[in-house]
């Protein structure tokens, strides 16, 4: 039985965390929730997932700042990652989340078509 597809979702809003991991497990994906930036790098190599998504505006730690880090020290050539913000929205902001290593930026609240549409076109490029 092949592996199913693993999404790690961090945000400081438990919340935010609670509401995608529901949505992404009824979709039949393994989920695991991250409430702090600090923490991602360790869940990143334990967990090994094929999608993270990330809030940008955390906390002691940027969404920004960690997606540079995991893109330098993890070299998890599939790993699809997706920042959201209801912050952070202007095209300057967009640019520095491609700089810092994000595939694509969504705005909150997420669209749950947008976010399991990206989802699923990652899916069958790695497959």
């Amino acid at each position: 039985m092949p592996r199913r597809l693993r999404v790690l979702v961090v945000d400081d809003n438990p919340d935010q965390v609670k509401s995608v991991l529901l949505l992404l497990e009824t979709e039949g994906y393994e989920t695991r929730g991250v409430y702090n930036a600090h923490s991602i790098l360790s869940e990143v190599l334990e967990f090994d997932p094929d999608v993270v998504i990330m809030d940008i505006k955390m906390p002691e730690r940027s969404g920004w700042e960690a997606a540079s880090e995991l893109r330098r020290r993890v070299t998890n050539l599939r790993l699809l990652l997706i920042a959201v913000s209801g912050h952070y929205t202007r095209g300057v902001d967009k640019v520095l989340s491609e700089m810092s290593g994000f595939d694509h930026v969504l705005t909150k609240p997420i669209d749950p078509a947008t976010l399991l549409g990206l989802i699923a076109r990652h899916t069958s490029q790695i497959a």
